[in-house]
């Protein structure tokens, strides 16, 4: 396999964005979420459980929007700046996620991906087994509830994408541009939020939307999670840390079946990405097919992607994710 470095330019090739197939990937899921807004709305007199039924392919949707999202902020998904800005920020207003303030705090990620000096900005949160020993009785309960399922999968994402969005809490010091971003975003919201309601009624509008919208938040947190948090996920400080290592070894292959692979964009094939973030995500695959040593690095399957959950430390003497219980026997 070539080195990471050389695997970075030999992908180069892939990053020319289309602007017909970026126009086609922007039509054929917009239009299919808009269609089953209005049937989970109509199915609302046959019975919620409808609704609620209705509401997964939505949310699936929903997150292939946020794909989207993503690579306008990469500049991956057309072949100008303005066009990718301004299409991100739109999409910002449906996805609840201001563009340019998720667009900063995504790039940091990035330059600082599986960097144990840098983490903080972008990431989910991960300690040491040492500095996970060294918090307070009630520092170690509070990371135990953040790295929980229920915490992590529900309650987190519904708090990110509903609250922690509305305010650039982590850029207050970078001056007037992420709260440009935030409230010119939070603003457009209202107004949508406002439009729907008068058109449909405040109830129906919240019984059809809340639902898309956590289900979407939770399966978006998932694919983030199981990309940077799993079992042969590489981590390292100083000198032992490189930006095309933690892009390679630092990111999953999450090798998903056909439908879920459509709906999230293709966003599994994450050690590509990180290896070069201006791919469009519809030409992912080809530069998967393309080097078949890549299906070998870092692969998880849905089903042993299930059990990295358990993995909430980094053990820097093994060099590797640890559970709780592994901790506490070491």
């Amino acid at each position: 396999m070539l080195h990471p470095s050389d695997l970075s330019r030999s992908l180069i090739r892939y990053s020319e964005p289309n602007v017909r197939r970026a126009l086609l990937e922007v039509t054929i899921t917009l239009v299919p979420l808009v269609f089953l807004w209005a049937m989970m709305w109509l199915s609302l007199d046959v019975g919620y459980w409808l609704t609620l039924l209705l509401a997964v392919p939505a949310a699936g949707f929903m997150v292939r929007l946020f794909v989207i999202q993503h690579d306008c902020g990469h500049g991956a998904f057309f072949r100008y700046r303005a066009a990718n800005s301004w299409v991100g920020r739109i999409l910002g207003v449906l996805t609840l996620t201001p563009y340019d303030y998720w667009k900063r705090n995504h790039a940091i990620h990035h330059a600082t991906s599986s960097n144990l000096d840098r983490r903080g900005i972008g990431d989910i949160e991960l300690l040491t087994v040492e500095e996970y020993r060294s918090r307070s009785w009630w520092g170690r309960v509070a990371y135990r509830c953040y790295r929980s399922p229920p915490v992590m999968f529900v309650i987190g994402p519904a708090y990110m994408f509903f609250l922690q969005h509305r305010l650039p809490i982590h850029q207050m010091r970078d001056g007037w541009r992420p709260w440009i971003s935030t409230m010119t975003t939070n603003a457009a919201i209202v107004l949508v939020a406002a439009g729907m309601c008068w058109l449909v009624g405040v109830g129906p509008f919240l019984k059809v939307h809340l639902p898309i919208m956590l289900m979407a938040a939770s399966m978006g947190v998932w694919l983030f999670y199981v990309q940077h948090q799993f079992e042969g996920v590489v981590w390292a400080r100083g000198q032992g840390w490189s930006h095309h290592d933690a892009g390679l070894l630092g990111s999953s292959y999450y090798d998903l079946p056909a439908l879920l692979r459509w709906f999230s964009g293709n966003i599994g094939i994450h050690h590509i990405h990180h290896l070069n973030s201006r791919i469009p995500y519809y030409r992912l695959p080809n530069a998967l097919r393309d080097h078949p040593e890549l299906k070998k690095v870092g692969r998880l399957t849905l089903w042993n992607s299930l059990k990295g959950v358990r993995l909430s430390l980094w053990c820097e003497r093994r060099k590797e994710l640890v559970s709780f219980k592994a901790a506490r026997s070491r």
